[in-house]
């Protein structure tokens, strides 16, 4: 039987790809077990800096299996269902984690992405939430995201026709950060990996949480600033970073002129 997410480590970045190709990665309950598994064992891992998701074969992710949607059975990890659809569409982790996107990425491949904090496709791919032609709902975020993502007018041209749209598009709309040529989107987002991980860890993390925190919260302007919940994240997570041994050795090594060697805390 074939393992339906394989995980794998290079240095500092964690690979976690949906092993399907022969339903184009279709979400079951055995996938949204295995990727959310990998997500759990990656966060764990303090040596993991950032993780990147790909789909074997010729596609990313087709979405939900329909054969599973129509016999009745879920597609969601049957112990973790918090997990969301495919294991990590609601799985928060600190790492960044980067979609490297081949091929098709169709409704909950598409929603996969949003939930991704960068993406990188290749220019042969699409990007889609077909849901309405089926008579469902973009369920998996698709909705909920997309429209925070990009205009909320394009947003709901791609959700309500359900329609496709290219690499190039997506990428003018602000859904993709790069364009690779065919073949080379886990390429390239190894490369962008790389020079995540090569940043001091904590920064990245709390980098990352302040961000969609803020993102979330109302006004970050008030006379009384202290009131407001962007700052006071914002604080509390400049005094966790500052007073950490990296942000010593930082400026450490940048006097000393060479590169910095991170702890991690």
């Amino acid at each position: 039987m074939t393992t339906p997410v394989l995980y794998e480590q290079t240095g500092h970045i964690a690979v976690i790809r949906l092993n399907r190709p022969e339903a184009l990665n279709a979400v079951n309950a055995e996938l949204s077990t295995g990727a959310g598994e990998a997500l759990e064992r990656a966060a764990a891992d303090p040596e993991v800096r950032v993780v990147v998701i790909t789909g074997n074969g010729r596609a990313f992710c087709a979405g939900a299996d329909l054969k599973e949607l129509a016999a009745g059975r879920s597609v969601a990890a049957p112990e973790h269902p918090e997990w969301g659809f495919a294991g990590l569409v609601r799985h928060w982790i600190d790492k960044p984690l980067i979609a490297a996107v081949n091929g098709f990425a169709m409704g909950g491949g598409t929603e996969i992405a949003l939930a991704c904090d960068l993406v990188v496709a290749a220019e042969d791919a699409r990007l889609g939430l077909p849901e309405v032609k089926r008579g469902l709902i973009a369920a998996a975020g698709g909705v909920v995201r997309l429209q925070r993502q990009i205009p909320i007018k394009r947003a709901l041209q791609m959700a309500l026709t359900g329609d496709a749209i290219d690499v190039q598009e997506a990428a003018e709309w602000g859904l993709v950060n790069v364009v690779a040529r065919p073949g080379a989107a886990l390429a390239e987002a190894l490369e962008l990996a790389s020079r995540v991980a090569a940043n001091a860890p904590l920064s990245v993390q709390y980098t990352k949480r302040v961000m969609y925190q803020a993102a979330a919260s109302d006004s970050d302007w008030d006379p009384d600033w202290s009131r407001l919940e962007p700052w006071a994240v914002n604080q509390e997570a400049t005094g966790i970073v500052f007073g950490s041994r990296d942000a010593k050795e930082g400026p450490t090594a940048f006097a000393e002129k060479r590169a910095p060697v991170w702890e991690g805390r």
